[in-house]
């Protein structure tokens, strides 16, 4: 089970080179190099299971998690163009995709952000950032975010299934945002209507998840 991750929120123009890097070792190579660790040998064991906690950022961009969503991007087309390979040689890949888990993590990923100096940018986008990102990202950890100890629960029953899933969804939630996605190939679609909710509609979707 390849579990680790940081997690990066707010302005582009706000991070630095180094801490996109350092990022992206942890939660894409991170799990490159476990995967070079373990799958030789379960190819030559003909059997192995590698489970990767990825993100529903991993299917879908969000505004302001530009480098986090990209990783997971990674780490989703790394897996996408290996499980075919791995499967010759019987060894599953599944992907477990969470939205949002209420941890210390994300605790305090959205601390250091309210804190954070945004003088990097430019005020608009400061102000998109602080008064309408974090006030909606609240809104929708206390409405939809999911425990640990239920992403565990979700990991088990993929570990335990007799075939595998190669992705597995932990929250309903977020099927129609995904469905959206696949819907319109232009992107126009999911694209317009994430625009709308953030910057037409936001009270409505504050009020809908509260």
């Amino acid at each position: 089970v390849s579990n680790a991750g940081v997690g990066m929120a707010g302005p582009l123009e706000c991070q630095s080179l180094a801490a996109m890097q350092n990022l992206m070792d942890t939660n894409f190579f991170g799990l490159v190099r476990l995967v070079k660790e373990v799958l030789p040998d379960m190819k030559r064991r003909r059997g192995g299971h590698i489970v990767v906690i990825s993100s529903i950022m991993g299917l879908q961009g969000i505004i302001f998690n530009d480098i986090y969503s990209a990783s997971k991007f990674a780490v989703e087309g790394f897996c996408e163009s290996l499980v075919v390979q791995a499967l010759r040689f019987n060894v599953a890949i599944s992907l477990v995709e969470p939205g949002p888990v209420m941890t210390e993590f994300e605790t305090k990923l959205y601390e250091d952000a309210e804190r954070a100096d945004y003088s990097r940018t430019d005020p608009e986008t400061a102000e998109i950032f602080t008064k309408l990102y974090l006030r909606n990202s609240k809104d929708v950890f206390t409405s939809l975010g999911q425990t640990p100890e239920d992403i565990a629960e979700h990991t088990l029953r993929v570990i335990e299934a007799a075939r595998p899933p190669f992705r597995h969804q932990t929250n309903v939630a977020y099927t129609p945002m995904a469905a959206l996605k696949h819907a319109d190939p232009s992107g126009a679609l999911i694209t317009d209507a994430f625009y709308k909710l953030v910057f037409k509609y936001d009270a409505v979707l504050r009020l809908g998840l509260r």
